[in-house]
């Protein structure tokens, strides 16, 4: 696997090592923060302090996909996620990705400054594969989902869990690559939570490097997700302590890309990590 990840405009990430990616939500009802990050001004602000705390990445998202959440309107994701993008563009060079399933909220956000597609369905909606293909240098995250948001947490099986997840990845990555998609590109993150039971998140987590036989970076996102608050019985303003655990296991284990609401705090943690691992004490 490449250290160095292409992105536009000559920005690149860098895997040597874990890489810190912000969540932004601009929201009203995501998780753990909807509501918060709705004006841009507040956006950028929040952009601001995760890329200060050490974020490399900040990941905007207009859509909730927390399970049960509602459908959101091509114009009001629009609405939410292409300001908030040129707000920060204008003050930074950072990497920007936008989490998203829609085609036509890919191609404005690429266009308004964003150099990674998020994707938790994978670039299964319709015209997502063409509308990527077309722009050469943008990076593109491949998530694993069994179902869909609102149904994906009703008893969900696999025959054989990280069998079923690597034969979807890879025909996902064979779909990029007919659409034109250069497999150096892509990203894959085998989805805590969507469509898995606390069971299969552990497993996941235990075996995260089982997904490093594909050849791509890894991405982890777990962080303040119910695999930490059902375990530990935390309400989401209580599962720090877990998502930091979490992400230094996931690192450990082969993530290259940490997808994190509290950033200040997992840059602490990894770099304690690093430190023990270079010897530098």
């Amino acid at each position: 696997m490449t250290t160095i990840l292409k992105l536009p405009r000559g920005r690149a990430l860098n895997f040597e090592k874990p890489v810190i990616m912000g969540i932004l939500n601009v929201t009203p009802d995501s998780f753990s923060d909807g509501g918060q990050f709705l004006d841009p001004a507040v956006a950028l602000k929040r952009a601001m302090q995760l890329l200060q705390d050490g974020a490399q990445i900040i990941d905007i998202g207009g859509e909730s996909t927390r399970p049960g959440a509602p459908d959101v309107s091509l114009n009001d994701e629009l609405a939410r996620v292409i300001p908030a993008i040129k707000a920060i563009r204008e003050h930074s060079d950072c990497a920007i990705s936008v989490d998203t399933s829609k085609a036509q909220v890919m191609d404005q956000a690429i266009l308004a400054g964003a150099d990674i597609v998020n994707d938790v369905r994978a670039l299964q909606e319709p015209d997502a594969l063409e509308t990527v293909a077309q722009y050469e240098d943008v990076a593109i995250c491949l998530m694993h989902m069994q179902g869909q948001p609102r149904s994906m947490q009703f008893a969900p099986h696999y025959d054989n869990l990280f069998a079923d997840i690597n034969i979807f990845f890879s025909e996902r990555i064979k779909a990029c690559e007919r659409a034109g998609i250069k497999f150096e590109r892509l990203i894959l993150d085998p989805g805590f939570g969507f469509g898995k039971t606390l069971s299969h998140n552990y497993q996941i987590l235990a075996k995260f490097d089982h997904f490093n036989k594909l050849g791509l970076p890894l991405l982890a996102g777990l962080s303040r997700k119910s695999m930490i608050g059902n375990l530990l019985n935390r309400e989401t303003s209580d599962r720090l302590a877990g998502s930091l655990a979490g992400a230094l296991i996931a690192v450990q284990n082969g993530a290259k890309i940490i997808r994190v609401h509290d950033v200040k705090e997992t840059a602490d943690v990894l770099n304690v990590l690093q430190a023990c691992e270079q010897g530098v004490l």
